[in-house]
């Protein structure tokens, strides 16, 4: 049952134009060209990947995030039997009437277990540090990636002549860059898919999982009809916007606004530029018109095209909210990243904590100095003239 399966998956009218067999890319002269089991080296490369991610956050990222002040921070709450019962059975949002009831309860000010959920709630949660490491891990390989892509590249004449990427078609023979461009981009996202579970935690994590998953099978699919030279095409437009991104969430983590802001700009620039432009005006001509010049229209073609349309929507649709981000930056000067509130939510809190510390320190400071005679400013308050 397999085997029929198998034969019936890799029928040639599913893959390659009319009139075309898979004997017509076996190797020949020196000539090697794609096939399926390529493919296969993905899998310990990414696992490779993983090891070199876990050498990199330790040894450069996790310095470079204490270079810029980012700590790693154990959330501490004191043990409360009442309100870690109410927080596992009940809610971890209490409202204003329970709040006012459990400090009842707990001989609390309301303040106090206000703050107690808080740092209860961030307990669990990852720390910047570890935020930091992610970002700074996937900044540096899309920096390596761009770098290696424009390399590849840089001398390739269908990228300057779109018409050059269907010239003889699909008997393409496969070049050494174009083989290590798609396995180190393949393996990397197959090295995001394995990692998932002990990432940070976002309220989009199935949209991520939907996306990675759409990411190797639509460079799966090219490679394996020898979209070879479209395929480079389009991780490329991808990867040159993923840099700006993964910068600007570092330095957001490390709470360098203003620059934040600057990356976060340049990345949508990019993005509009490479994703709203580029691509559907550039990359889908390409797939879509140029080749019928050559061809009749056959499943893979379609199919792919397919893909890239829903890749395109997709972009629409990331679009609309990069300008809802935008809209915030220049009107309230903050960026939230509306795909992953939780996290927005995490800084949030910690920013009420810090606040609410500066808070009481600053009363416990000048209640201090009224118990010594001074006022605010540390001058000292002539006497009767404390309660004015």
């Amino acid at each position: 049952m397999f085997q029929t399966f198998k034969e019936w998956f890799w029928l040639e009218r599913f893959w390659l134009p009319p009139k075309v067999k898979w004997s017509d890319l076996e190797d020949h002269d020196g000539l090697v060209f794609v096939k399926p089991s390529h493919l296969y080296m993905t899998i310990p490369c990414a696992f490779g990947l993983l090891i070199i991610r876990h050498f990199f956050e330790k040894f450069i990222a996790t310095p470079l995030a204490k270079a810029f002040g980012i700590k790693e921070e154990i959330q501490k709450v004191i043990p409360n039997t009442i309100l870690e019962n109410f927080f596992k059975y009940s809610a971890r949002h209490p409202s204003q009437t329970e709040i006012y009831g459990l400090a009842k309860k707990c001989t609390l000010t309301e303040r106090q277990v206000a703050r107690w959920f808080r740092s209860r709630r961030n307990q669990g949660r990852p720390c910047r540090m570890k935020k930091f490491q992610e970002a700074c891990w996937r900044f540096a390989f899309y920096l390596m990636i761009t770098v290696a892509g424009v390399a590849f590249l840089y001398d390739k004449p269908w990228v300057y002549d779109l018409w050059q990427v269907w010239n003889g078609y699909p008997r393409q023979p496969l070049l050494p860059s174009q083989y290590w461009y798609y396995i180190l981009e393949m393996s990397f996202y197959w090295s995001l898919l394995f990692s998932l579970g002990s990432d940070v935690k976002r309220k989009d994590f199935l949209a991520h999982v939907v996306h990675h998953l759409a990411a190797i099978s639509l460079m799966s699919f090219s490679w394996c009809a020898n979209y070879i030279r479209s395929g480079t095409l389009v991780m490329i437009v991808h990867d040159v916007a993923d840099i700006w991104l993964e910068s600007a969430k570092m330095f957001s983590y490390a709470g360098w606004k203003q620059t934040c802001n600057t990356l976060f700009f340049i990345f949508s620039a990019i993005f509009f530029i490479s994703r709203l432009i580029i691509f559907p005006f550039w990359i889908l001509h390409c797939t879509l018109v140029v080749p019928m010049i050559y061809l009749e229209p056959f499943f893979s073609y379609v199919f792919l095209n397919l893909q890239l349309m829903v890749l395109q929507v997709l972009h629409l649709y990331w679009g609309y909210f990069i300008l809802k981000m935008l809209k915030r930056c220049i009107f309230l000067k903050n960026i939230q990243d509306v795909r992953s509130d939780d996290e927005d939510e995490d800084e949030d809190e910690e920013e009420e904590d810090e606040e609410e510390e500066k808070e009481e320190a600053a009363k416990g400071s000048e209640k201090d100095c009224l118990q010594n005679g001074l006022g605010a400013d540390r001058q000292l308050i002539p006497n009767g003239q404390h309660g004015r």
